[in-house]
């Protein structure tokens, strides 16, 4: 086992996604911290490799399963096996996606289905069978939903995949109000170009799931995409933000550094887009009480309905 001290020495972790590229940076920083792990896989081959890694490393074997984050039954099923197995779960990433693209406008109904199914319903999935157990343990426990710079950055080929990452960043910043009170952490990872085979996503289009609308793209062209990940960060210093920002009890966590022009963009295109005008006292009287409710809320109050008004 790692000799490793700190916040989530012997922590149980469940990771999505969890043998190849940022799901297995994730799992071996949490390894070398000291952590329990239950990892996710749907290939055997990319399993074994992980499983060599441990072995190398002279560490506790995760328990690995098979699971397609789609299946509900299959993510619950999960949840009870780590229970189960481990006593308690402390930690949840949701890390599974695809990262598939093409124009917006000619995307079929199949293609909204696959891509938010997989990158935003996985995660719910994930949420809603693992957070029982997590509020049922005890000690130091968070989850971190891993979604993308697509939740800030949209892009003329990418307009699903950013829709579903844009859906994960929402749904993870209103959580984290939520779990506050239940003493659970919740941080949202938007990663930015990444050393993985995620451009590979196209080529694994499950059988039965419908016709994509999207131009047939060839083997050159995703093989030419996927030169770009070369210039990638190591997914496991993408693991180790991860595991910093989660003891830092960090609400966002971005891990790469060069995207300060485009932040600068953003906050300059807002606000010229606000009107230059008073608002009316009753506005302002509403958006102050959610203000306060919300730094209330980050502090660990529930908040009602009634606190916004």
């Amino acid at each position: 086992m790692s000799n490793q001290t700190g916040p989530w020495q012997g922590r149980v972790a469940f990771v999505t996604g969890a043998v190849t590229g940022i799901g297995l940076g994730v799992a071996q920083a949490f390894a070398d911290a000291g952590m329990r792990l239950a990892l996710s896989y749907r290939n055997e081959d990319d399993k074994a490799r992980t499983a060599q890694w441990f072995a190398g490393k002279g560490y506790e074997q995760p328990l690995f399963i098979k699971l397609d984050v789609t299946d509900r039954d299959g993510f619950a099923a999960a949840a009870q096996q780590v229970v189960d197995h481990f006593g308690e779960v402390h930690v949840l990433v949701n890390n599974a996606g695809v990262s598939v693209f093409g124009p917006t406008d000619e995307a079929s109904y199949a293609d909204y289905d696959w891509i938010m199914g997989v990158n935003f319903g996985g995660v719910v999935n994930g949420l809603v069978s693992f957070l029982p157990h997590l509020k049922a343990s005890q000690g130091r426990r968070h989850v971190v939903n891993v979604a993308s710079m697509a939740a800030f950055l949209p892009g003329p080929q990418a307009g699903i995949y950013t829709a579903s990452k844009f859906a994960v960043r929402g749904l993870t910043e209103s959580l984290r109000y939520n779990l506050a009170p239940h003493g659970i952490g919740c941080s949202l990872c938007c990663p930015a170009l990444t050393r993985t085979n995620a451009w590979t996503s196209a080529l694994k289009r499950p059988d039965g799931i419908g016709n994509s609308g999207f131009p047939e793209t060839s083997q050159a062209q995703l093989e030419q995409f996927g030169t770009a990940f070369e210039e990638g960060m190591d997914p496991y210093e993408v693991g180790s933000k991860i595991l910093a920002g989660m003891t830092a009890q960090d609400g966002l966590i971005l891990t790469h550094p060069e995207h300060g022009p485009d932040f600068e963009e953003i906050h300059e295109r807002t606000m010229a887009a606000l009107p230059q005008e008073d608002a009316p006292e009753g506005r302002l009287r509403i958006e102050q009480l959610r203000r306060e409710a919300m730094k209330a809320a980050e502090q660990g109050l529930v908040i009602e309905l009634d606190d916004l008004t």
